[in-house]
């Protein structure tokens, strides 16, 4: 294993641990998710460099975009949890009662 793919996994490794770790609140729930997009974007763009084939160049610009929309809906829904419940603590949502 390359230093380069060890980063990659340690990375994503860190923040799944992040994610199952830090459950308290809404945004820290979210920032580990989105670690977790930026670590696959860094590999996916890394990816055909060393292949050395310029077919796979699309899609780290496709896993971007879908990781701008999944970053604009969950604060959009960061925003409306804290409106409605007061606060982003993942404990008082209750998904039953919505």
């Amino acid at each position: 294993m390359t230093p380069l793919h060890f980063t990659y996994y340690s990375a994503f490794i860190i923040s799944i641990t992040g994610l199952s770790l830090h459950q308290t609140h809404l945004i820290s729930t979210l920032l580990c998710l989105e670690s977790m997009m930026l670590s696959l974007y860094m590999a996916l763009s890394m990816w055909p460099i060393q292949l050395q084939n310029t077919s796979f160049m699309l899609a780290p610009m496709l896993m971007l975009s879908f990781s701008a929309c999944e970053a604009g809906m969950g604060l959009s829904l960061l925003v409306a949890s804290s409106r409605t419940h007061g606060s982003d603590h993942l404990q008082n949502l209750n998904l039953l009662q919505c």
